[in-house]
């Protein structure tokens, strides 16, 4: 058996991130930036007004008051979108509002709450001190400034600020294209009767599931029967048409694991016992040039894969340098009964509903079943919890926690 960190990193290292190109803002959103992204105008571009009421000198309504309130001529109506076209001069208001430009000779804003108008005059309660309520040019982006590395992975607030700043295209790094396909006999799709020995496919659609929730492009590569000219078929299309392949099942010893005998001949492939549980068996390699992921046939199986071995890969080529950080566990505590550690050199990763209690901390329990084949309790499962081999973890010890999720 091979430790987990070991496999992760022959992982990683054998996959590249895909070639950046251009894309439109709007179809960035979890990408990886490729290029530094400099502002080219202020943002905002204009001083602005910040809430609704009238612009000002400040010196004209420094002695206000609600026992004696200024009196101010109001001279127009500025909205936003409108470009102001007469100065503010002395004893005089301009009605604004919110985004709208700020005019000449004002210096302040006089905010709604704080006057009472009547025809062309304002009565303002309060001072309004100078630059008070007005938004600088610049204020949030200066011209010239990079406000995005290459690397950066693109969310909703980094999309807002690209448009702000002009761009409508970006140099990014494209999500990889993942093919999953499932192999057996026995695999049957549909709502129909089950006829002797078979079971319905829930693995390929789980991982095409997981992937769509981390970002990447999925293509269904449907289901193979063992057969080794359709496996092969199948496996060969996937390779060349996707950045990367997902199959579920045929990975271990047994003589009718199919799925090895076609990927040996067709690429080069490194089968790994893991030491962990779930997930012992795991294969990984190229067809070509193109990663392909083998995962265990039993669902946690293949669901405890994907999240500790397949994801950090397809991270890596989707440019994130953080291939697997949000995976570094956290400590939690233990609120149920007592777990062991296997006896047999493998880590235990516990699928465990985790939450963080009034203490501030998180705790957690066991999500139910723990064999490889009990899908339930992983789709119940917020983390995964670290227990060491032969370790015996009772109520109020504490844990690592692997939280799972995006």
């Amino acid at each position: 058996m091979i430790p987990l960190a070991e496999a992760q990193a022959e992982v990683i290292a054998a996959c590249q991130p895909k070639p950046p190109r251009p894309v439109d803002v709007g179809d960035a959103l979890g990408l990886v930036l490729a290029e530094g992204v400099t502002a080219a105008t202020d943002v905002p571009p204009f001083a602005n007004t910040a809430m609704d009421g009238y612009a000002v000198r400040a010196a004209d309504v420094e002695a206000a008051s609600t026992g004696r309130p200024t009196r101010l001529t109001v001279i127009g109506t500025l909205a936003a979108g409108r470009a102001p076209d007469t100065p503010v001069g002395p004893g005089e208001a301009l009605r604004i509002m919110t985004g709208a430009p700020f005019p000449e000779g004002a210096d302040a804003v006089a905010i709604v709450e704080n006057t009472r108008s009547e025809g062309d005059a304002v009565w303002v309660s309060a001072p309004a001190p100078a630059g008070e309520h007005v938004r600088r040019a610049g204020e949030d982006v200066a011209a010239g400034q990079e406000v995005f590395a290459a690397g950066t992975v693109l969310g909703p607030g980094h999309l807002g600020v690209l448009c702000s700043v002009g761009r409508e295209r970006v140099s990014a790094v494209p999500a990889p294209v993942v093919g999953v396909l499932s192999t057996g006999d026995e695999l049957v799709e549909g709502a129909g009767a089950l006829l002797p020995g078979q079971i319905r496919d829930s693995n390929r659609r789980t991982l095409m599931a997981l992937l769509r929730r981390d970002g990447f492009s999925v293509v269904d590569l449907g289901i193979a029967p063992d057969d080794e000219a359709e496996i092969e078929r199948r496996l060969k299309e996937g390779a060349a048409g996707c950045d990367a392949v997902l199959t579920s099942g045929g990975v271990s010893m047994g003589d009718f694991d199919l799925v090895k005998v076609v990927l040996d001949r067709i690429g080069a492939m490194h089968w790994m016992q893991v030491a962990i549980r779930p997930a012992k068996p795991f294969a990984f390699g190229l067809v070509g040039s193109t990663p392909v992921f083998g995962l265990p046939g039993n669902p946690v199986s293949s669901m405890v894969s994907y999240e500790v071995l397949a994801r950090p890969g397809l991270r890596r080529m989707a440019g994130r340098g953080d291939a697997d950080l949000h995976r570094v566990p956290v400590p939690a505590i233990v609120d149920d009964s007592r777990w062991r550690g296997g006896a047999d050199g493998r880590t235990t990763y516990m699928r465990v509903q985790a939450g963080v209690e009034a203490d501030g901390r998180y705790h957690v329990r066991s999500a139910g079943g723990q064999a490889s084949n009990q899908l339930y309790a992983m789709a119940v499962a917020d983390g995964l919890a670290v227990v060491a081999p032969g370790a015996e973890v009772v109520a109020g010890d504490t844990v690592a926690l692997v939280l799972l999720g995006p």
